[in-house]
């Protein structure tokens, strides 16, 4: 895999990003917390993480969802995926949103999200009088349908 070394000022108690194996794209993050917070059902709350980093031009991290808190408990990231913009210094926070029908408490050092480190190619956006046909043309949402093949 390449790798892109990101500086990250650690708060005390914070722990730095981990990727659990060799194969995995995304590292997790943890919570930074001086008490538990419990998120109720469709409750959500903003988790400080204690870090922030500096990421090179050209890059952006993607904050995702853990799949084990999906779907065990129906927690996820509410706004998925976040970004985090290379031109931003402040601490890293994950907006949580407890999907599930039970309450979920958050303990200080919990995994709570994962980080995607991904290059951005940024577009030029150009006024045109009319855009080319395609077989879909300007259908919407849901108008490919549902069914396979």
């Amino acid at each position: 895999m390449n790798q892109v070394n990101i500086p990250c000022t650690v708060s005390t108690g914070a722990v730095l990003p981990v990727y659990k194996t060799s194969g995995a794209c995304g590292c997790d993050i943890c919570a930074l917390l001086s008490e538990p917070v419990t998120l109720k059902p469709l409750e959500r709350a903003l988790v400080p993480t204690g870090l922030c980093v500096a990421i090179p031009q050209d890059y952006e991290i993607q904050v995702r969802p853990r799949s084990g808190l999906a779907a065990k408990n129906g927690v996820t990231v509410l706004n998925t995926p976040g970004t985090i913009d290379s031109d931003y210094r402040g601490e890293i926070k994950v907006i949580l949103i407890n999907l599930g029908s039970e309450p979920f408490t958050i303990n200080n050092g919990d995994r709570i999200a994962q980080l995607v480190v991904a290059p951005v190619t940024t577009g030029c956006f150009m006024p045109v009088a009319s855009l080319d046909e395609t077989e879909r043309g300007a259908g919407g949402f849901g108008s490919t349908g549902v069914a396979g093949a």
